[in-house]
C-alpha cells in the first residue's frame, strides 16, 4: 500500500511538472525541423568496434534533399571495403508516416524494400538501427517530460511507442532524449528494451552548423551496453545546397 501511494504521488508530481513545461511533441518536432536541409552531399566513415577491440571500417557517400511537407530523401552508397562496395540504400524520411527504405545488394543484383518490421534491426551490422538512419514519425510515440527536464539547459523527454506493434517495429520499449534548450539539438538518446533495461545509448559528439539555426549531426557514437560493441559515424567533405535532380532519389538509381 505504501509503495502504491508513493508511486501515485510521483506520477502526480511528474504530471504537474510536465504541465508547466512546453509541449514535448512540439520540442521534438522543432528539433527535427532544424535538421531538414535543402540539399547536401557528404562522405561518411562508419567504424564498428567489437567487444575484443577489433575494428571494421566502412566508407559511404551520401546525398540528401528536402521536399515540401517535411519530406527528406537520402541516397547512400558504400564505397569500401570490397565486401560491401556497391551496396546502396534509398531512405525516404516521411514526417507523419513510417519511413521507406530500399536496399540494393550487388552480390544478389537485387533491390528490395526493407519492411517496417526491420526498422529496429542493425544498419549494416552496426549498433545503429535502420530507424536511426531516419527520423521516426512523432505520431508513432507518446512523449512527455521526465524529472529534471528544463534544468541545466536540457529538455529530458521520454518517447514511448503508441502500441506493441510500433514497439516491435522500432525494437525498444522507450527512448529518452536529451535536447539542448537553446538550440534544440539532441545531445544523447538512451534506449530501453522490453525488460526496461537500458541497452543502448547514442551520443552526439559534434554538430555541423548551418544558417538559420539549422544543423546536422557530424559525429555520433552508438554504444550497446549489453554486448559492449560500439559504432561511430563521422561526416566529412560536407557540401551544402548542391544541385541534385529529384530523379537521383529513385529505386532505379540504386543499381547504377
Amino acid at each position: 500500500m505504501k509503495k502504491s501511494v508513493i508511486f501515485l504521488i510521483s506520477i502526480m508530481w511528474l504530471n504537474a511538472v510536465s504541465a508547466q513545461l512546453p509541449d514535448a511533441d512540439q520540442i521534438m518536432n522543432k528539433s527535427r525541423e532544424l535538421t531538414i536541409i535543402s540539399s547536401l552531399q557528404a562522405t561518411i566513415k562508419l567504424s564498428i568496434t567489437e567487444k575484443n577491440g577489433a575494428v571494421r571500417n566502412r566508407t559511404i557517400s551520401m546525398t540528401s534533399k528536402s521536399f515540401p511537407g517535411g519530406l527528406e530523401k537520402r541516397l547512400i552508397k558504400f564505397l569500401e571495403p570490397a565486401d560491401v562496395k556497391g551496396t546502396a540504400m534509398l531512405i525516404v524520411d516521411n514526417k507523419t508516416t513510417s519511413d521507406e527504405i530500399w536496399i540494393f545488394m550487388p552480390a544478389l543484383k537485387k533491390t528490395r524494400r526493407i519492411s517496417s518490421s526491420e526498422s529496429g534491426k542493425s544498419f549494416m551490422s552496426s549498433e545503429f538501427s535502420n530507424a536511426d538512419m531516419g527520423s521516426p514519425s512523432l505520431a508513432d510515440f507518446r512523449s512527455r517530460h521526465l524529472e529534471g527536464s528544463g534544468a541545466d539547459n536540457t529538455w529530458i523527454i521520454e518517447s514511448v511507442p503508441v502500441n506493441e506493434d510500433k514497439a516491435d517495429e522500432y525494437g525498444y520499449s522507450r527512448k529518452v532524449s536529451y535536447i539542448s534548450m537553446d538550440k534544440y539539438q539532441i545531445k544523447k538518446m538512451d534506449f530501453y528494451n522490453f525488460d526496461n533495461q537500458h541497452f543502448k545509448t547514442i551520443e552526439i559528439k559534434s554538430f555541423y552548423t548551418l544558417p538559420e539555426g539549422k544543423y546536422m549531426v557530424s559525429n555520433m557514437i552508438a554504444s550497446n551496453l549489453i554486448t559492449n560493441r560500439k559504432s561511430e559515424i563521422i561526416f566529412s567533405n560536407i557540401a551544402e545546397k548542391v544541385q541534385v535532380a529529384d530523379s537521383w532519389f529513385t529505386v532505379q538509381n540504386l543499381e547504377r
